[in-house]
């Protein structure tokens, strides 16, 4: 629940109608089982038992160049990558990396 609430900002149902508050904590409990799913799929690495915000900082916020083209997305991630060996550890257990 700290999880949810501190670094997925669950309590942020501010909104006068119910179904909007309830489709942002749906969204967000998604987003929670995207996580999880990332941190299984990093089990070997430091990732494996990162708290989200950790998750998100070290895997998804990251700046990089993407080359999008009609057959395959290409990210060209910064030589200075601190996470690189994990991110291409759960990238490619996720399909994403040519092997």
């Amino acid at each position: 629940m700290k999880e949810l609430k501190n670094d997925l900002a669950i309590d942020r149902t501010n909104c006068s109608r119910f179904l909007a508050n309830q489709l942002r904590v749906l969204l967000t409990a998604a987003a929670y089982v995207l996580m999880q799913e990332l941190r299984l799929r990093g089990r070997h690495t430091d990732c494996a038992h990162a708290q989200v915000g950790t998750l998100r900082l070290r895997l998804l916020k990251l700046a990089a160049r993407v080359e999008v083209s009609l057959r395959r997305v290409v990210v060209h991630l910064p030589r200075a990558f601190p996470a690189d060996a994990s991110w291409l550890r759960i990238a490619g257990q996720l399909g994403a990396v040519p092997p």
